[in-house]
C-alpha cells in the first residue's frame, strides 16, 4: 500500500472512506481536501464493467465540458489551402503541411496539446505516426481529429473539447476543471462525462456499467460519489 505525507493524511480524516457523497457535497469538500499552493487539476476517474479486450466493449469518443479544462490547449492543424485559412482564422496554434511534418520528425517537436488534420494529410502525416502516437498525438477520425472540418473542430478543442479511452483496468480518467472553478461549474463538466458515457453502454456490457466514481485534485485524496444519486442529478 502506498504511504502518503502528512498534508493528504490530515485532509484524509475530513472524510468518511465508507461514504459515497452526492455530487454537490463533494464538490465542495474538493477543494478543501486539495493541498497545492497552485491551481491544481480536478480529476475523474470511472470505472466502467466492460472488457476493453472486447472490441465491442471498448469505449472511446470525446466530450465537450460545459467550462473546458481550464488549460490553455494549442492546437496543431495540418491542412493545405483554405483549409490552412480556416485553421488560421478559427484560432489554430500551428497550422502547416509538409514543413510541419519535417519539423517534427527532424527536432522531435510536440510543443502542442492536440493535432488536427484534413484527411488528404495523413499520408504524410502518417510518416511521424511513431512521435506522435507514442504521446497520444496522432490525429483520429474515432475522436474527430481526422476532417475537413477544421474551423469547427479547433474551436472545439479550443473550449474544452476532450477525448477519453477506457484502460486495460475498465477505468477511465479525464481532466474536469480546476480546483479555482467555481462548485456549479465542477458539477456541469463532471456531468456532461457521466452523461455521455451512459449514453455510450455498450449493448454486450453486463452487469453493473457504473461500478465506481471518483473526483480528486492532483494532490489530496480521493472523494467517491454516490453514483444513483449522481445519475438522478443528470434528470435536474
Amino acid at each position: 500500500m502506498a504511504k502518503h505525507g502528512k498534508n493528504y493524511n490530515k485532509k484524509m480524516e475530513m472524510l468518511d472512506r465508507r461514504q459515497r457523497y452526492e455530487i454537490d457535497d463533494a464538490v465542495k469538500l474538493l477543494k478543501q481536501v486539495s493541498y497545492t499552493k497552485f491551481d491544481s487539476s480536478v480529476d475523474f476517474a470511472i470505472n466502467l464493467g466492460v472488457n476493453p479486450r472486447h472490441a465491442d466493449q471498448m469505449v472511446r469518443g470525446t466530450v465537450s465540458l460545459p467550462h473546458g479544462t481550464g488549460k490553455e490547449v494549442k492546437v496543431l492543424v495540418f491542412a493545405k489551402g483554405e483549409k490552412a485559412i480556416e485553421a488560421k482564422e478559427a484560432g489554430a496554434d500551428f497550422v502547416g503541411a509538409e514543413d510541419l511534418v519535417e519539423k517534427i520528425k527532424e527536432e522531435n517537436w510536440v510543443d502542442f496539446d492536440k493535432a488536427v488534420a484534413t484527411p488528404d494529410m495523413m499520408r504524410v502525416v502518417g510518416k511521424i505516426g511513431r512521435i506522435l502516437g507514442t504521446r497520444g498525438l496522432m490525429p483520429n477520425p474515432k475522436v474527430g481529429t481526422v476532417t475537413f472540418d477544421v474551423g469547427q473542430t479547433v474551436k472545439d478543442l479550443k473550449k474544452g473539447k476532450i477525448d477519453f479511452r477506457v484502460e486495460k483496468a475498465g477505468i477511465i480518467h479525464v481532466a474536469v476543471g480546476k480546483i479555482s472553478f467555481d462548485e456549479k461549474q465542477l458539477r456541469e463538466n463532471i456531468l456532461a462525462v457521466v452523461d455521455i458515457l451512459k449514453k455510450m453502454r455498450p449493448a454486450t456490457a453486463k452487469g453493473v456499467y457504473f461500478k465506481s466514481m471518483t473526483i480528486s485534485p492532483t494532490m489530496g485524496p480521493g472523494i467517491k460519489l454516490d453514483i444513483p444519486k449522481v445519475l438522478l442529478a443528470l434528470l435536474d
